[in-house]
């Protein structure tokens, strides 16, 4: 299910498009905060936002993971060191080794990749729903952003400005209770 082309990750393009920002603004008079007694009280049988369910928690747990493996590709993919620690933060098995292979051969060909790919990734499936194990997960990522270059002269790699590839990935719970990214398979420029 793992494999890249031969044009490099950035083919493997994804990451990191889900920005959640959470604002909360505090009312305040003349510059001091307004006494505890004259803040409005939320009653007793107002209903608390349900939890997620199993299968939502590990949904957005595992998306979670999904985008910070790309986020740690494009990281290391700037100096393509084979070697770096952070691959394995957020990937496992069959991933890592693709993962690390293609930063090894960028490394070997005197190649590095610039820039970030842009992700928005889909859960397909949770299974079992009750207690999820396995999460799985299609993106079309958009690798415009994210070339490689050569690093003796600096200049583009290839002639190909990247493009939009359908990636599907499988996520699984570990056993230290994170996520990780087990394997994926990129599809070629023009697949989503």
């Amino acid at each position: 299910m793992t494999r890249l082309s031969s044009k490099g990750m950035h083919t493997a393009a994804l990451v990191t498009v889900i920005g959640i920002g959470l604002s909360v603004t505090a009312c305040r008079s003349g510059g001091a905060s307004a006494p505890a007694s004259a803040m409005p009280s939320v009653p007793a049988s107002t209903p608390s936002r349900a939890t997620a369910s199993p299968a939502e928690a590990a949904s957005q747990k595992a998306t979670k993971a999904y985008l910070a493996m790309w986020d740690d590709v494009a990281v290391v993919a700037a100096t393509s060191d084979w070697q770096s620690p952070r691959l394995a933060d957020h990937t496992t098995g069959d991933a890592l080794s693709v993962l690390s292979r293609q930063m090894y051969a960028d490394h070997a060909n005197g190649l590095i990749t610039k820039g970030h790919p842009v992700s928005v990734p889909v859960v397909q499936s949770v299974e079992p729903q009750s207690a999820p194990k396995t999460v799985m997960i299609r993106d079309c990522s958009d690798a415009r952003g994210w070339l490689k270059y050569r690093t003796d002269t600096g200049k583009p790699a290839d002639s190909e400005s990247g493009g939009k590839h359908l990636i599907n990935a499988e996520v699984k719970l570990a056993v230290d209770g994170s996520w990780r990214v087990t394997r994926f398979a990129v599809a070629g420029i023009g697949s989503c």
